[in-house]
């Protein structure tokens, strides 16, 4: 059965990639590598034993998708394809609201011109906002998005919702997740951020390999044990196999229309400075690092309610923050200077 991977050499397109082969599926990447690169298909041909099937394309291109569809014929499309960047979507609003909306609108309509109805949707916690309760559930009360990617997923969602209830032969999950970090076991695929890492953990790597000076701990004064913010940390593998479940689940709903957002998260949140401390303790390594001004568009705190994962989808993190630092840390030193995109 073909699944539609789009931005399937990105983080976690790629190991969901891996985690779909070993469910019996047969992925079929589309990225523009706008944001990945190519060696990634390297690292999935050595760790499969053979290649994935891969289209260049943008996922605006409607043409170059309708292409793609009818080659292909996907049984149903995991959707990570979409800028991500918090900061640069503060200081860039049009340009993640035109790509990361329009793709969105483009690929439904391709889905439903060619009458595939199975939808895996990457959405964020970054829905949530600020949450007043913790930890967040489903249902919480809907808060502003903080960031404009934030947004694009909260309004993602909408559209999702509205198709489906509109009766349209959609079948959607949105996998509301929280902050993915690690890498593949065999450190043959991870985290390749390009330029100054957005994301905690791939700068600790950096910095602890000597690629950064420093790493910067953004506000040590929010309202937490140890005034460092919060997050709900998952093993990319763990999130890759989320979504393999989740496909599974939908492909054997009765329904012709419905429409599902889904918490994968562990349930546990921790620290920056937690982290920094666990990754200390994993690799081996002392980190350099400063606390700077809060950073614009951060949440203090947000961990997982993962119940409706558990009870609906028989899913439940299974990897340690620890297993999830040395794997991240194993991919780092693995990797050549000139990949690592500094």
């Amino acid at each position: 059965m073909n699944i539609l991977v789009t931005g399937g050499a990105g983080f976690i397109g790629s190991h969901t990639v891996v985690a779909l082969v070993e469910a019996g599926f047969t992925p079929v990447i589309v990225d523009d590598f706008s944001n990945s690169e190519r060696l990634v298909l390297d690292g999935l041909e050595k760790i499969l034993g053979r290649s994935v099937s891969c289209y260049e394309a943008d996922c605006n291109d409607a043409a170059a998708m309708r292409d793609i569809f009818e080659r292909e014929k996907p049984a149903g499309v995991i959707h990570f394809a979409a800028f991500k960047a918090v900061g640069e979507s503060m200081a860039e609003p049009l340009k993640y609201y035109r790509n990361n909306l329009g793709s969105l609108i483009t690929l439904l309509e391709i889905m439903q011109e060619t009458g595939t109805p199975n939808l895996i949707f990457s959405s964020s916690a970054t829905v949530y906002g600020q949450p007043e309760h913790l930890p967040v559930k489903e249902d919480s009360p809907a808060q502003p998005a903080m960031s404009v990617y934030g947004n694009t997923k909260r309004i993602g969602e909408e559209i999702l919702r509205d198709v489906a209830a509109a009766g349209k032969p959609f079948k959607i999950i949105s996998l509301r997740y929280f902050n993915p970090i690690g890498a593949h076991p065999s450190g043959l695929i991870g985290e390749l951020p390009r330029g100054v890492p957005n994301n905690l953990v791939p700068f600790i790597t950096q910095t602890a390999a000597g690629l950064r000076p420093q790493l910067s701990v953004f506000g040590d004064d929010y309202d937490t044990p140890d005034g460092t913010a919060i997050r709900d940390y998952i093993h990319v593998m763990d999130l890759a196999e989320a979504h393999v479940t989740a496909f599974q689940h939908l492909a054997a709903r009765p329904e012709t229309a419905l429409y599902e957002a889904v918490n994968v998260g562990t349930g546990e949140g921790a620290s920056v400075m937690q982290v920094i401390r666990s990754f200390e303790a994993a690799s081996g390594q002392k980190l350099n690092f400063h606390i700077s001004p809060r950073r614009p568009g951060d949440v203090e705190a947000v961990y997982a309610d993962v119940g409706k994962a558990a009870r609906e989808l028989g899913w439940t993190a299974r990897r340690s923050l620890h297993e999830a630092l040395t794997d991240a840390w194993r991919w780092q030193c693995g990797l050549r200077k000139e990949d690592a995109r500094i």
